[in-house]
């Protein structure tokens, strides 16, 4: 396929990479409205480096943390992604797991700090974390249960985002006939509503099987 076409192609497949950042962006914003946070922050697990990727931040050093790396043991974040368990820390200082040189580097050191993994289809996509809530009272299991909430919302985005990824890998890659994508994408575009979620857990499900 000639250059052009490959183009032409991908810009109908590549937007939904940011749309998917946006959509990362507007849970991190939320969460830290909601909790009435300093910073809330989503890390996405990038497995071939084995380290973990500010992929949105809101609040503190918003701007200029997006794309930085750590290990994936690192921290609090990363004790998160191995247990694949959330985590509420009201003193960070005391706390053995807290990587308190890490955070100087990102421009911001918190006191306190919820976290939790995100998890989807058994795997570890990486972590949400809300930094230095208010904490004018105790936190409560509804709390960990909203925590939660924006934790599968964020797994979501984030499965998206390394799907839009990897398309946008294959075909700049060259390594597809861009033809037959096309033809899928319009395909799926002139589905009729009821008949397209059906033909996504189709595409879903031949994703699952060339990805084992």
């Amino acid at each position: 396929m000639t250059d052009p076409f490959r183009s032409v192609v991908a810009a109908g497949i590549l937007p939904s990479e940011d749309q998917h950042r946006a959509l990362l962006n507007s849970i991190v914003t939320a969460a830290q409205a909601i909790f009435r946070a300093q910073a809330a922050s989503i890390f996405l697990h990038d497995e071939e480096a084995d380290e973990l990727v500010f992929e949105a931040v809101a609040g503190q050093s918003a701007g200029a943390l997006v794309g930085t790396r750590i290990p994936s043991s690192t921290g609090i974040a990363g004790w998160v992604l191995v247990t694949r368990q959330p985590l509420v820390l009201e003193d960070l200082e005391n706390d053995p797991r807290f990587a308190r040189n890490v955070a100087e580097k990102t421009g911001y050191v918190p006191s306190a700090m919820m976290a939790a993994p995100l998890l989807h289809e058994e795997r570890a996509l990486g972590v949400l974390q809300v930094l230095d809530r208010e904490q004018s009272e105790r936190f409560t299991l509804e709390d960990m249960d909203l925590l939660g909430l924006f934790a599968s919302q964020a797994a979501i985005a984030l499965d998206l985002l390394r799907g839009a990824r990897r398309a946008k890998a294959v075909v700049e890659g060259g390594n597809v006939d861009v033809s037959v994508v096309a033809r899928l994408a319009a395909a799926l575009e002139a589905t009729e509503e009821e008949r397209r979620d059906e033909a996504l857990a189709l595409l879903r499900a031949l994703v699952a099987v060339l990805e084992r």
